[in-house]
């Protein structure tokens, strides 16, 4: 059973940072890419930046330039390193993972970032 656990969530004020992290149950070269998602109160689930097997990044355009998404191949982790947060980045942030054979999406349990103005 795969699992995903993320951490790093909270409250910041409006212009700061935060990192969050997601450490993978098994090595991330299982998974043809492993991403960032969120999901604000009333909104449908967004993905906010991704990472393929081959270490290529995407960005929601949202996000271009203030959030990176990296990863540490020996330890199992992803990160989301969020600069200069605004209110709306306001909601859940859950880490995901893509199996391709089986075809199979995985979730983290989710954590909350809260940014107040």
């Amino acid at each position: 059973q795969v699992q995903l656990v993320e951490s790093g969530g909270g409250l910041v004020q409006a212009g700061g940072s935060l990192r969050l992290s997601c450490a993978a149950s098994e090595s991330i070269f299982s998974f043809n890419v492993m991403g960032w998602y969120r999901q604000a109160p009333g909104k449908q689930r967004e993905v906010v930046a991704d990472i393929t097997i081959g270490g290529v990044t995407n960005y929601a355009d949202s996000v271009k330039g203030r959030f990176t998404i990296s990863r540490d191949i020996a330890k199992r982790m992803v990160y989301l390193q969020m600069n200069s947060l605004k209110p709306e980045d306001t909601a859940v942030y859950y880490c995901s993972a893509d199996r391709v054979l089986p075809r199979i999406k995985y979730w983290g349990q989710g954590t909350q970032i809260t940014v107040s103005s």
